[in-house]
């Protein structure tokens, strides 16, 4: 045991036998009202003789009694009151039972915090944010409000996030009135036949009206914010639409198509392509590319699959041909003419955001009741110094390319970099990855990492760790680019260059600097749990917002967007982020659900690990797609979810059921009683299921149904 353990077991001891002793030896009898009533004159006279030792062992008790959330603090106020007088009474009790109820608090997260917060961390995730955020407004409230256990107050918030001084502080403040009343109750001891006479009906409802008094304060102000933002703003009479969105990517479509859907007059706004970059520059282009790509790389893989030889002829504009008439075939899901057929009025042209009611398109001003931008984002460019020298290319433009770089340098080990670094490798570029980072795909795990640079590199990338570009220059023609790893200056000479280093959300351009409306420090539109900016009928969803920037996500960021607009003033819906999946699709796929090891260890969560490797997989070996794991990190003992990253073949299907799984508590013993169709890779979730049942298996009753087993023969 460590020397905090050690420290926690003797305090729980000392704390247990005091309760033990406090009962054993009934001083609960002590801490009565008749008891009180019987021995107040004799400790009034004892006040009068002995102040300073009466004032300082009462305060003493009272703070033990207090921490130990041990019944009698009532009597105590009582007695201070009867003894002390309402004035000295009020202060020492003031005093007393802040510091009493402040040791409670700090007991209770001694003992008590990591063990609650690591075992339930997924559940209490929503409430350390709202105590972070608003904890002392919702503390100051219960503290008003007597009808609450103050001990219960002590305990709980010792478990949350909340700062010591803060809770001593807000404390202090919010028990005084309460103790104004019951110290003054014990100096009127002579007429209080029972601690229900305390408080009366009225006092109560009194007491509860001023706890409440916070919140609707709070409530109000927030109004008054979101109101005086609109101040100097003229509102319409009457509103052309009860919402406007601006842009018509993933997050834009889905806000106009629910908008519409529950009959609401709705414009949508689209300065370039209807589908945004999903559809346009995206995940629909580039997993065109990745599948052939891919059925190139079987072509090369031929004598895996019984093949002597496959020769491949193909045309690099072909391919990319290919790319677009994917596209085209995609189009008419987010068209013009879709939408206009949904009931949603469409206007292709540059907005700009005049006011918060009115959006100006093409010279014409329409006025909307609430707003949405999805404006989306963009490829991150860094400054690099000779950039401008170079013929660079982005996830928004290397699309455009007919012929295949022979040397292509990308920069960034992302999902985008290296997805298409895998992809142009395979389709006939010499491809030099460079990433700053100590290895690739930095949010997943380090045997995710190690797998995917090894398929990276077996597939020819020269892939570069721990380098980042300082410059790029041009020397006859020929452009380089200089790395910098640990002083050391290499040189790379590359034909085209892929920028994949992020994207950057698209904030300007569009009138929002002109209403001053808050971005977060990493340049996203700031927005509340709701999706509301600073603007209470302003909204924002998509790349733009963040935190996530992929397509589903941005879909589900809409449908809050558009509810909380149209219907806010009667439910509003806070975004729900518990259970967000992704995918990076390189070969071998990335997909992953909720929590990693890295993300657990960070959290200080415990957690249990649970693997099934695809090479064992029957479907897999048929495939000659072998590889590859499934890791479940589930609650130490129980089959709950946590978190689940495959890596392997069709890994991005795979995820769907652990991600359904999570999002409604199903845990690992109703995966593996579920049939699963044979052979399929889907059978690798019921594996990984049944190893965990084997690593929990009941031993001690296996061991007594083995001895059943041996009678019965």
């Amino acid at each position: 045991m460590s020397p905090k353990q050690i420290f926690r077991f003797l305090l729980l001891i000392i704390i247990t036998a005091s309760i033990v002793a406090f009962f054993s030896y009934d001083l609960d009898q002590l801490l009565t009202l008749d008891n009180l009533r019987t021995q107040r004159l004799a400790l009034q006279n004892y006040y009068q003789e002995q102040q300073t030792l009466v004032i300082t062992i009462f305060a003493l008790i009272y703070i033990l009694v207090t921490a130990l959330s041990l019944p009698g603090a009532t009597i105590m106020t009582l007695a201070g009151g009867a003894v002390l007088g309402l004035g000295v009474g009020v202060i020492v009790i003031s005093f007393a039972s802040t510091i009493g109820a402040t040791l409670a608090f700090l007991v209770s997260r001694f003992l008590l915090r990591d063990y609650i917060q690591n075992k339930f961390s997924q559940r209490l995730h929503a409430i350390n944010q709202g105590i972070e955020r608003e904890g002392v407004l919702y503390l100051f409230t219960l503290r008003l409000i007597p009808l609450f256990p103050f001990f219960v107050i002590n305990l709980v918030m010792g478990l949350t996030p909340m700062r010591t001084w803060q809770y001593y502080l807000v404390s202090q403040i919010g028990m005084f009135p309460a103790t104004i009343v019951y110290v003054n109750a014990g100096a009127q001891l002579g007429s209080i036949d029972s601690l229900a006479g305390i408080l009366s009906l009225e006092l109560l409802l009194s007491f509860a009206l001023l706890g409440l008094f916070p919140l609707i304060s709070k409530k109000l102000l927030d109004v008054y914010k979101r109101r005086k933002a609109l101040r100097g703003f003229r509102k319409p009479k009457h509103f052309d639409f009860n919402l406007i969105v601006i842009g018509a990517g993933s997050a834009g479509l889905v806000s106009a198509y629910i908008a519409s859907a529950v009959k609401a007059k709705v414009l949508l706004i689209e300065k370039h392509k209807m589908g945004g970059d999903c559809l346009n520059t995206g995940c629909v282009p580039s997993k065109a590319l990745i599948r052939s790509a891919k059925q190139l790389s079987y072509a090369k893989r031929a004598k895996e699959f019984g093949f002597k030889q496959t020769n491949v002829e193909f045309s690099f504009a072909e391919v990319m041909r290919r790319v677009q008439d994917v596209i085209k075939k995609i189009e008419p899901h987010d068209s013009i003419e879709r939408y206009t057929a949904l009931g949603v009025d469409v206007i292709q042209g540059e907005a700009n955001i005049k006011s918060p009611y009115e959006v100006d398109v093409n010279g014409k001003t329409y006025r909307g009741k609430n707003l949405i931008i999805a404006t989306g984002a963009q490829a991150f460019v860094p400054d690099f110094t000779g950039l401008n020298q170079i013929d660079y290319l982005t996830s928004d433009s290397i699309w455009a390319l007919q012929t295949c770089p022979r040397r292509l340098l990308v920069l960034g080990g992302g999902p985008i970099g290296c997805e298409l670094a895998q992809s142009f490798e395979r389709l006939g570029s010499q491809v030099t990855l460079v990433e700053r980072g100590p290895r690739l795909l930095v949010r997943e795990d380090q045997d995710v990492s190690e797998l995917v640079l090894q398929q990276l590199k077996k597939d020819g990338i020269n892939v570069l760790l721990n380098q980042s570009v300082t410059e790029f220059k041009l020397d006859n023609g020929q452009a380089y680019a200089l790395t910098n790893q640990d002083g050391n200056i290499q040189e790379i000479a590359f034909d085209q260059v892929l920028i994949a280093l992020g994207r950057k959300a698209n904030v300007q351009g569009f009138g929002l600097e002109n209403l001053n409306i808050e971005l977060n420090p990493h340049g996203t539109i700031a927005a509340d749990e709701f999706l509301r900016t600073n603007y209470p009928n302003i909204f924002v969803c998509g790349d733009v917002a963040g935190p996530y920037q992929f397509t589903h996500t941005a879909a589900h960021q809409a449908w809050y967007a558009s509810v909380n607009a149209l219907f806010g003033g009667l439910k509003k819906f806070r975004v729900d982020y518990s259970v967000i999946p992704w995918a990076t699709f390189t070969d071998p796929e990335v997909a992953r659900v909720g929590l990693n090891e890295t993300e657990a260890k960070q959290k200080n969560m415990e957690y249990e690990i649970t693997c099934y490797g695809l090479d064992d997989l029957d479907r897999a070996i048929a495939d000659s797609e072998a590889y590859g794991f499934v890791k479940v990190l589930t609650v130490p003992g129980k089959d709950k979810i946590l978190g689940v990253t495959i890596v392997g073949h069709r890994a991005s299907d795979l995820i769907a059921e652990f991600v359904l799984a999570m999002k409604h508590n199903i845990g690992l013993n109703k995966i593996l009683g579920t049939i699963h169709i044979y052979p399929t890779m889907a059978e690798a979730n019921k594996f990984v299921a049944g190893n965990w049942k084997k690593s929990h298996a009941p031993e001690k009753l296996l061991r007594w149904v083995k001895k059943y087993h041996r009678w019965k023969r």
